[in-house]
């Protein structure tokens, strides 16, 4: 059985998250999405919050799984028998951010693997900041958050 995590602060998941979410449970035979804290970002929504978001987008998705993550995920991965880490990439902004948590990674632990996953075209903009951010103004939000959890994040980032 080969199984990958997918970490990440998902404050909140956007349609380009579940995309790889979608995407990496049909090349991986248990995926294990897991909201991870970053220490340089604030988050909106509590990691409780956030887990709950994601397990709605991923109802009925028999081999995704939902964790609240802590520590390092080379850690967690080994903890729940991964050795495959799923990374998303929009832009080459992120391949240079996300090369230096790669390297980390593997010198932390030689026997994980992290692999890139890239956005498709018309999702490559999305960002759960650039949602936020239009949601402050109450703009629609409709093509950044999956309709599953519109309500949800409508009400805690309306103003």
């Amino acid at each position: 059985m080969i199984k990958a995590i997918y970490p990440g602060t998902f404050d909140p998941i956007t349609v380009g998250h579940l995309d790889v979410i979608l995407r990496g449970a049909k090349i991986y035979d248990h995926l294990i999405v897991a909201v991870m804290e970053n220490r340089s970002k604030t988050c909106t929504f509590t990691k409780e919050e956030r887990k709950q978001m994601i397990e709605k987008c991923v109802e009925g998705l028999e081999n995704v799984e939902v964790v609240i993550g802590e520590g390092l995920t080379v850690d967690l991965a080994e903890r729940h028998g991964c050795r495959i880490i799923v990374r998303g990439i929009r832009a080459v902004s992120d391949y240079e951010s996300e090369l230096a948590l790669a390297t980390a990674n593997m010198n932390l632990n030689n026997n994980i693997e992290t692999v890139f996953m890239v956005a498709k075209p018309e999702l490559s903009f999305l960002s759960s900041s650039v949602a936020k951010e239009i949601a402050s103004f109450n703009g629609d939000i409709s093509d950044y958050i999956p309709a599953r959890i519109i309500k949800e994040v409508s009400e805690k980032l309306y103003k």
